[in-house]
């Protein structure tokens, strides 16, 4: 409950304060790269239950010959390359934190499709609502295994508490200041999960 109340709170201070550079970033979203200005995808959330993330969009709707989407790497231009790593793309999940459906710190919400490829051990990563920022964000962000990053987060899940948040939140600030671990080598963030060879063990 006091965690709810927290996240809360700091939401609503946080979309107050920073409403100039929300507007501002979505006219330079919208002028730069189109409209909607919003990027939005079903992400699992508590218990894996879907909900509507959003995000500044950071890709353009480039298409190849035959109508299909270019790959992410050639859609992601320089603004949309800064927004990631600065993480303003971020800043509108404030609202999914002030619905319930996220949680300030906790696991990063991935893709639905990753969900049957989890081990049960990963899959606890769902024991709790997901995060803007997270364990795994500030011990690696993207440059860590997949394996690497589900076994911080199943960490955090067992040694939640108030005061570890604030301390993930002082150093996601850190982070965000020197751009750490943005991204896989040669890929735009990381390559696709597509399971590991604990699925099936406890571990």
């Amino acid at each position: 409950m006091l965690k709810r109340i927290f996240d809360t709170v700091s939401a609503l201070f946080l979309l107050l304060a920073l409403l100039p550079v929300l507007l501002l970033i979505s006219l330079l979203v919208a002028w730069r790269l189109g409209t909607p200005v919003f990027f939005t995808q079903t992400r699992p959330g508590l218990g894996g239950r879907p909900f509507r993330m959003i995000k500044f969009r950071t890709m353009t709707n480039g298409r190849d010959a035959d109508g299909e989407l270019l790959p992410d790497d050639q859609r992601l231009t320089p603004f949309g390359r800064f927004l990631r790593s600065t993480s303003l793309d971020e800043l509108p999940e404030l609202i999914n934190v002030l619905r319930g459906e996220m949680s300030l710190v906790g696991p990063r919400p991935l893709l639905m499709q990753y969900l049957p490829l989890y081990s049960s051990r990963q899959s606890r990563r769902h024991e709790v609502r997901p995060g803007i920022t997270g364990w795994a964000q500030v011990n690696g962000r993207n440059a860590l295994s997949w394996e690497q990053k589900f076994e911080l987060d199943v960490w955090y899940v067992d040694n939640q508490s108030l005061l570890l948040d604030i301390r993930i939140l002082m150093r996601t600030l850190i982070k965000v200041v020197r751009r750490d671990g943005i991204s896989q080598e040669g890929e735009a963030t990381m390559a696709p999960f597509t399971g590991s060879p604990a699925r099936n063990s406890d571990r």
